[in-house]
């Protein structure tokens, strides 16, 4: 009976049944994709004609048109479902084994962070000014590292001017046309960040006379694009000529700065509100090579001192 069922059946009865509420909103949007994909690769597939050598056209129809990165996540999510169909039964083998995973050459990499040089360059053209909220929410990334979603969720009563930190506990989803607030996007990512008296007393200007449970970045009525931010960054960066990157660059910017600056992994791990370290190496490997590389002449100066 199940082998008779359709793939597409099957991979959208398993997200409704496993995903849905168990994932965030962004996440869950992803399964769905992959579900719009299967649904044009592979319309009439049955579950018992999937072999290995028909998920190997599917895969192979997807990659024409995507890049391998895309490709592969493509691959994970139905193979965690078909995992499921072969421990249920309805498999007998796995056809998703020993796949191929192929794909586009990935597109000229855009620089993903700036220098020390280069950063302070964007921050003084930076209009921080009443007619340039955007402004303000670059210069709250470049100098916090948070997420782009966190940044936009920030009300005045998360700020404690005080202490001079920023308690970061909800995002705003301004992927979805009514926005509104949701949750972070891991119990890690729920954290307090210190911020330097310079950014305090901006974030305290804007807060002057605004509703302390409203998104300080989120005018009334008026949604807030993604890449309304990063065309105003680009702007910034061409004016004062350093390389153009993307708001979730400023972001990569704050963390490879810190560890450049002697910061422990473990501490911008926090910062970042990654949910462990591991994450925090994989992403920034370049930069703790290169500090690995530093730290073994000092090694080896200190040695020879004895």
């Amino acid at each position: 009976m199940y082998r008779k069922q359709l793939l597409t059946r099957y991979f959208a009865e398993w997200v409704d049944t496993y995903k849905r509420g168990a994932v965030t909103s962004i996440t869950l949007n992803k399964y769905l994709m992959t579900l719009r994909h299967l649904e044009e690769l592979a319309p009439e597939v049955t579950l018992g004609e999937l072999n290995r050598l028909e998920y190997q056209r599917i895969l192979n129809d997807f990659a024409k048109t995507h890049e391998r990165q895309t490709v592969m996540d493509f691959h994970h999510q139905v193979k965690a479902a078909i995992a499921d169909a072969v421990d249920e039964g309805v498999l007998r083998r796995d056809p998703t084994r020993k796949a191929v995973v192929k794909g586009k050459q990935p597109r000229a990499k855009r620089p993903k962070y700036l220098n020390q040089f280069e950063l302070r360059a964007m921050l003084a053209n930076l209009q921080l000014d009443d007619d340039h909220l955007n402004d303000y929410l670059l210069l709250l990334v470049a100098k916090t590292g948070l997420r782009f979603g966190e940044a936009l969720g920030l009300t005045p009563n998360d700020i404690d001017f005080q202490m001079q930190q920023i308690n970061v506990e909800k995002t705003w989803n301004y992927k979805d046309p009514k926005g509104g607030f949701a949750p972070t996007k891991n119990p890690s990512s729920r954290r307090k960040v210190r911020m330097d008296w310079s950014l305090s007393m901006h974030l305290k200007h804007l807060c002057v006379g605004r509703d302390p449970n409203k998104p300080i970045f989120v005018v009334e009525g008026k949604r807030v694009f993604n890449a309304t931010v990063n065309n105003r960054l680009e702007t910034i960066c061409r004016k004062c000529s350093v390389p153009v990157i993307t708001v979730h660059g400023l972001r990569h910017t704050h963390a490879s700065l810190l560890l450049y600056a002697g910061v422990s992994v473990a501490s911008v791990a926090k910062r970042l509100g990654h949910a462990n370290m591991t994450t925090t190496q994989m992403t920034y490997l370049h930069v703790i090579k290169e500090l690995e590389a530093k730290d073994t002449d000092k090694i080896m100066q200190f040695l020879s001192t004895l």
